[in-house]
């Protein structure tokens, strides 16, 4: 049959469908890193997520701190769905050849029994070493394969199967400790080390805060918690780091120096206090050495897009972790020192207090804060962003961002964050003056567009916007007076 030629529809109706951009997502606040000196995680892969205590142990084992500290994160209750797991090279490590990941198939018993007569050659540390004769035939798991390689190494190297790939590990530590393979034979192709490998050279050990400034490079973590013992110079750099960093993070140590409770003396509390550093935390536990990784845990639970879940840690529990049994002195020297500790109480119950960071501040404020920041910040952006016209330098375009900027405050309002009713009696600025009431818990005010210098508008930039805000803060202690007559 004949087609006749007819007209597009597009000639008297034209549609036209234009995907809006998306928008750019907010940090997750309830994201932790736990940063460890064991040799699981290299230098070159610095991070791993882990959704699960299991999978943590499976790596780890369960005898490493940051299993111990892993299990006391994922031990809040409601749970937290994902940390990460980062290497501080604390002492020099050694040069490690990953073969590539083996698939499901690949595994298989079969395909490595048949190996009767087997080699396979590596150059570590800068010399050829060959693993020979290699008889697999009565071999029942890959590690008992991994057994095989190391043994024909001759103690230069070791090799492991870690449930995916084999890996080749040198003896030696340091810089020139290496592992490669050039081997394409048939044994280093069943062992996935022919192709695709990573091969990661060894380093010298390196001090915390540059392991720390590595990984600040991942924007996936906004806490962090050390499962490592470092000194006190250690901890104090670490701390300046995190102090700097942007965007913002918080890091949390455990101690175990009972001179914490002690007054006389000076200690790690005391200069950490002095410095008034308000992105650090400090935690006083003498039975575990990673105990402030519950306390991450608890933090990370907070869901500041929910009604009313904003927290303070004061009271909270650390399952997994032993109360103090303190003295009144003990417990007001850890208070001095703005230090925190699961501490026991006459009522047979034990809560953290005191819920502060090293330089006084409260940890839900600055939590909190940060949370603040970052959504008024994406808020406007994402406003930028996927508006297709453009927002002008006009007073509407003014009441624009202002109306933006009052849709992130009334989330922190719904949170529990900001405080309705609250009386400002900070300086005054816009039409708000001190001891005025914020009935809507924040201000929000624009220079308007007619006082804005030329050269700011020929840059096309804003004019500035201040915010007064309100915190609703949170009761820690309650003084009650009872009179009795008769």
């Amino acid at each position: 049959m004949a087609t006749t030629q007819q007209l597009p529809v597009s000639r008297v109706v034209n549609v036209t469908v234009s995907l809006a951009a998306a928008s750019a997502a907010l940090r997750n606040f309830g994201s932790c890193l736990i940063l460890g000196a064991a040799d699981v995680i290299d230098t070159e892969e610095r991070l791993r997520s882990y959704a699960s205590i299991d999978d943590v142990a499976a790596d780890f084992g369960t005898s490493a701190l940051e299993y111990q500290a892993a299990a006391l994160f994922f031990s809040q209750s409601p749970a937290p769905t994902t940390v990460y797991l980062g290497r501080w090279a604390k002492s020099a490590t050694s040069g490690r050849l990953k073969g590539r990941m083996l698939s499901v198939a690949e595994q298989a018993m079969p395909n490595f029994t048949g190996v009767t007569e087997g080699s396979v050659s590596f150059t570590i540390d800068g010399v050829v070493k060959t693993a020979s004769a290699i008889n697999l035939k009565n071999e029942s798991n890959l590690n008992g394969v991994a057994s095989q390689i190391a043994a024909s190494l001759g103690g230069s190297a070791t090799c492991t199967w870690d449930g995916t790939r084999f890996i080749v590990t040198s003896a030696s530590t340091g810089p020139k400790s290496s592992v490669i393979c050039s081997d394409t034979g048939d044994l280093s192709s069943l062992l996935g080390f022919a192709g695709s490998t990573s091969s990661v050279k060894g380093v010298e050990a390196e001090p915390l805060t540059d392991a720390l400034t590595d990984l600040l490079g991942y924007s996936s973590w906004y806490a962090c918690t050390v499962a490592a013992t470092a000194t006190d110079d250690e901890v104090l750099q670490a701390a300046a780091l995190i102090e700097a960093a942007t965007p913002t993070r918080t890091i949390g140590f455990t101690t175990q120096n009972t001179a914490e409770m002690d007054s006389s003396q000076t200690t790690l509390g005391d200069r950490l206090k002095a410095a008034g550093y308000t992105r650090t935390t400090l935690l006083y536990s003498s039975s575990s050495p990673v105990a402030e990784a519950s306390l991450e845990g608890r933090k990370a639970t907070v869901d500041f897009e929910g009604s009313g879940t904003t927290i303070t840690l004061m009271f909270k529990q650390l399952p997994g972790v032993s109360p103090e049994y303190l003295k009144t002195t003990q417990a007001d020297a850890l208070a001095n020192r703005n230090i925190n500790v699961l501490a026991a109480y006459q009522t047979d119950t034990s809560i953290l207090q005191y819920g502060r960071t090293c330089g006084g501040w409260y940890i839900d404020e600055v939590h909190g804060l940060d949370w603040l920041q970052t959504r008024v910040q994406t808020d406007l952006w994402n406003l930028l962003y996927t508006t297709t016209t453009k927002i002008g330098q006009t007073d509407a375009g003014a009441t624009t961002l202002v109306n933006c900027v009052n849709a992130s405050l009334e989330q922190g309002v719904r949170n529990g964050l900001i405080a309705q009713n609250g009386q400002w009696n900070g300086t005054g600025f816009g039409a708000l003056s001190k001891g005025d009431t914020l009935p809507s818990g924040y201000y929000v005010y624009i220079q308007p567009m007619a006082e804005q210098s030329q050269s700011e508008r020929d840059a096309r930039k804003a004019p500035p916007i201040q915010i007064a805000v309100k915190l609703a803060g949170a009761i820690h202690t309650v003084d009650v007076s009872i009179t009795v007559n008769r």
